[in-house]
Parts: structure tokens; sequence; C-alpha cells
């Protein structure tokens, strides 16, 4: 999705809008993980971490690029 939306007379790329809501989900999936013993699993859980953002924000872009044409 390569749309711009406009805030107040300024355009801003939607990717900026999506990481967001895309941190928020990370977040909540991290402490979801944390509590049920996942990163005792994982080698490097900050690696681990920012992978798990960028999928979600590309999921995130290619769920609104489906929505929104």
């Amino acid at each position: 999705m390569n749309a711009e939306v406009s805030i107040f007379g300024v355009f801003a790329p939607s990717l900026l809008l999506c990481a967001p809501v895309a941190y928020l989900l990370a977040v909540g999936i991290k402490q979801m993980l944390a509590t049920v013993g996942f990163y005792d699993l994982v080698w490097h859980r900050s690696l681990f971490n920012f992978a798990m953002f960028v999928c979600l924000l590309g999921a995130i872009e290619i769920l609104l690029s489906k929505v929104l044409p």
C-alpha cells in the first residue's frame, strides 16, 4: 500500500500510521509469550521481538491494502 493519508494538510505515509498499531500488538504478544515461558526457547530475545514487529507491520499493511483500494 503506497497510499498517503492527509492529516491537517500534511501527507503521512500509511506505513507510519500502521507502525503504532503493530507496536501495540507486538507488546501484547510479547507479554503473552513471556507469561507462557516461550522466551526460554528463543536464542536472541531482542532480535525475535524486532522480527515479530516487522512481520506484524507487514501483515497489517497487506490487510489494509486488500481492504482499502
